[in-house]
């Protein structure tokens, strides 16, 4: 309480609480008689402000697996509440209940592709909910995975360096069994894998080493009739002579 004087009496009321809803009696002393007045103080809740969401750590930790922790506060509000829910992409507006707390812990473990996560800060008053958190999955791994986080309205980032020293998983070679049917049904198995595609030459079905065999059995006919003509030519003259 403090008296102005000739501005009056000023009466200051701090840390209030809902239970102070009350009325209340201020008095001044005099020598015959008291002036009595009377004070209506109604105490109400605050209606919360839009929350503001930030990194605790920054954020491009996730490019090497760890985790970031992120906080929610309304900045006006009496008795604010803060609840976390994550979004999928393709969840159609379906939602899912995190944690009641202002501070969120993202890691490899629960972070999906496409996910949004925002908090939700409310009274008994009114509710207001946050800008989505948006992440990207680089390197998808239960420990050390590569993951991007983006809020709107701060720097983007990426994770270069990172992806320069990581090597992905090698391939895996799957063996394939095919059958090339000729006319002949002549069925010839051929392995296919992702390393090593060799290609077989055919014609009319036929593979290349037959083919060569047939001109080389052709070629070896033809010298054998060449020779046995040239014998029969030689002992044609033998006997004339």
């Amino acid at each position: 309480m403090q008296d102005a004087l000739r501005r009056g009496l000023f009466v200051i009321m701090t840390d209030l609480q809902l239970a102070d809803t009350a009325q209340y009696w201020v008095g001044i002393d005099k020598v015959y008689a008291d002036i009595m007045t009377s004070i209506s103080v109604t105490v109400s809740e605050e209606t919360v402000s839009e929350p503001h969401v930030w990194f605790l750590s920054p954020s491009s930790k996730t490019c090497w697996g760890s985790p970031v922790t992120v906080r929610c506060l309304s900045k006006r509000g009496t008795s604010v509440r803060y609840t976390w829910y994550k979004a999928e992409e393709s969840g159609r507006g379906r939602k899912t209940l995190l944690q009641h707390s202002s501070d969120l812990q993202l890691h490899c473990g629960i972070v999906g592709d496409g996910d949004h996560y925002y908090c939700n800060a409310s009274n008994s008053m009114s509710s207001k909910r946050s800008r989505p958190i948006s992440t990207q999955i680089l390197l998808p791994a239960e420990n050390n995975c590569i993951y991007i986080l983006a809020l709107e309205g701060q720097q983007q980032y990426d994770c270069w360096d990172r992806l320069r020293t990581s090597t992905a998983p090698p391939l895996k070679s799957t063996p394939v069994t095919e059958e090339y049917r000729s006319t002949d049904t002549l069925s010839i198995p051929v392995n296919h894998s992702n390393k090593c595609n060799v290609p077989l030459r055919m014609r009319l079905g036929v593979p290349l080493w037959y083919e060569a065999l047939r001109w080389l059995l052709f070629a070896s006919l033809l010298t054998v009739l060449c020779l046995v003509r040239r014998s029969r030519k030689a002992r044609g003259i033998h006997t004339n002579s």
